[in-house]
Parts: C-alpha cells; sequence; structure tokens
C-alpha cells in the first residue's frame, strides 16, 4: 500500500469501522451502516481490497421490538471456534433504547454461514447495574487467557453522562464478573456538546495493553483519548490504567480530517500496526451529525516510540 493512500477516504459512508484479520489470512470489514438498518461484511486478502471487495449484508434489523432501530459499531470477533459479532440497536418503538446485542455464527464462513441471535449480551449473575441503561460500542479482547468486554454505558440525570466499563466474560454472550468503570470523561476535551467516552479499541506491544476510546458528540469536536496498563496487572482494578491527559488523535484543519474516532486495530500484509478509523472531510456539518452519511473509514500507520508507545500521526 502506498503512503498516499493513509488518512483519507478508504471506504466512503461507513463509520464505526471494524477491520479483523483471521487466521486464514483473510481481512474482514465491518461498519455502520449509513442508514443504521442492518450489518455488513466485506472479506478481501489484503487491508487495501476491502474498499473494492464485496459487500454482503448478513442480518437486517427488526420490523418491530428490539434490534428494530440504530444497528451501530458491529465488531467481528472469532472466540471458541465460532464467530460472533457484538452491535448496539434500539427498538423500533423507542429507539433511542440503545443496548448490545451478539450474533452467532458456528460455520466456517462468515460471509455465508447462518447468523442466529442471541439476544442482547448478559451481565453476570449479581451485576444489577450493567445494561440497564443506553449502551453501545462493545469490544472483545483476550489477556492472559482471559477475556474481556469493555463498553459505553450512560448514566446519571438530565444530560447523561457516557463512561466506559469492563468486565470479564464467563462466554462469548455473558459477563463473569459485576462492571468496573474505566474512565469517565473526565477533561474539557471530552465534554464538547456531550460529555461521552465511548468506542474502546485495544492494541498491545510488549506486555503493555493500550485502550483507545473516543470522547465528545460525533462533530469536529470528536477525538480518541487512551488508557494504558501492563499485561501482567489486575485489569478489573480501576488503579491499573493510566488515563492520557490529552487526546492522542483530534481534528486538523489544514489537512480536512475533522472529528476522527471510533477506530480499531489490525495490521497489514507487511505486520505493520495499522489504525482503522472514521473522520469527516468536511467541518461544517448540516443538520444533525449523527445522521450526516459523510463519515468515511480510513488507514493510518502507527508507529511505536523507545518506550514502545503507540504514535498516531496524520503525516
Amino acid at each position: 500500500m502506498n503512503d498516499l493512500n493513509y488518512n483519507k477516504p478508504w471506504i466512503m459512508k461507513r463509520a464505526d469501522p471494524y477491520v479483523y484479520k483471521h487466521s486464514d489470512g483473510y481481512y474482514y470489514f465491518t461498519a455502520s451502516m449509513p442508514e443504521y438498518d442492518c450489518i455488513s461484511l466485506r472479506k478481501s486478502k489484503t487491508l487495501y481490497g476491502l474498499a473494492d471487495a464485496e459487500e454482503k449484508i448478513i442480518w437486517r434489523k427488526h420490523d418491530q421490538g428490539i434490534m428494530g432501530a440504530h444497528i451501530w459499531a458491529p465488531e467481528l470477533h472469532y472466540l471458541d471456534n465460532k464467530w460472533y459479532i457484538y452491535f448496539a440497536a434500539g427498538e423500533k418503538e423507542r429507539i433511542w433504547e440503545i443496548r448490545p446485542f451478539v450474533l452467532e455464527c458456528a460455520e466456517e464462513d462468515p460471509m455465508n454461514g447462518t447468523w442466529i441471535e442471541r439476544g442482547i449480551m448478559q451481565c453476570a449473575d449479581e451485576d444489577e447495574f450493567s445494561f440497564r441503561s443506553f449502551s453501545l460500542d462493545a469490544t472483545v479482547f483476550e489477556n492472559c487467557g482471559r477475556h474481556y468486554f469493555v463498553w459505553a454505558e450512560k448514566v446519571g440525570v438530565g444530560k447523561m453522562i457516557s463512561n466506559l466499563y469492563i468486565a470479564e466474560m464467563e462466554t462469548p454472550y455473558k459477563l463473569k464478573t459485576v462492571q468496573v468503570l474505566l474512565t469517565t470523561p473526565d477533561y474539557d476535551w471530552e465534554r464538547k456538546g456531550f460529555w461521552v467516552n465511548e468506542g474502546p479499541s485495544v492494541i498491545k506491544r510488549e506486555g503493555k495493553i493500550y485502550l483507545t476510546y473516543s470522547a465528545s458528540e460525533t462533530g469536529v469536536d470528536y477525538c480518541v483519548g487512551m488508557l494504558s496498563t501492563d499485561s501482567d496487572k489486575d485489569l478489573l482494578d480501576p488503579r491499573s490504567w493510566v488515563k492520557e491527559r490529552y487526546p492522542v488523535l483530534q481534528t486538523d484543519r489544514e489537512l480536512k480530517i475533522f472529528g476522527p474516532g471510533h477506530n480499531s486495530f489490525t495490521k497489514d500484509e507487511d505486520g505493520n500496526d495499522i489504525m482503522v478509523y472514521h473522520a469527516r472531510n468536511e467541518e461544517v456539518i448540516e443538520g444533525n451529525p449523527l445522521y450526516v452519511a459523510n463519515r468515511h473509514a480510513m488507514l493510518m500507520k502507527i508507529t511505536w516510540d523507545e518506550s514502545n508507545r503507540p504514535v498516531f500521526k496524520y503525516r
């Protein structure tokens, strides 16, 4: 891939992009569709080839009830020899009743296999808090043989606050432990328009775990923050995590990259670490930013500093 192709629209009108490279060498791509009404997959032998790959719809929203509106931010994971898609959805009759849901495919090919609904993500039996309110943007990662679930959930009264929580997983669709608060919007750059921490994603290197997340409303102020910890620490202890004081990626007006965020991580064919994120090329948005389909998937090559910390730079 030519370096000139980085940090430019790669797959048009695909927000919340997620790329997974499977053990068979294929890359899979999914994202929020412009109409928020279905989940699709693409498959390619090369990362950049996903841009022109056939897009297949593998699931559509319900006509009524749960999973009937706002189908957002799907992620594709392979756990216990099965495929899983984690996504958020509202109810047809109450579109803002957003909760995390799970799809499962036991067949080898997720593009053509049968997907079944596992329903809402289940919290631990003793957990009286998780998924009771607006919840979305779930991701899954493994550390030391354990799988962890990280998601955003709103709390409070009035103008509610979106925090990030973590729990260990018992199965691919049930949590083992009660939620733990990872981060809340502490800083001014996390509080533009809305107080938001959402869109978590994990990348690891040399015994370190880095968790990026998105902050503020989805327009020009949307940006990326980061937490970090050591892989041998207790990931369910909030004190194990260190939060960056300032965003690690934000709007660059000169390059016309506005509101970067909701990223995932992968590697290209040469083993380079790649950040897959969405951004806009227009600063002024007419109407509600959530419903303006001008967020495009982009790619960024990540470098690492002498302390093995990721460096996010447009150029």
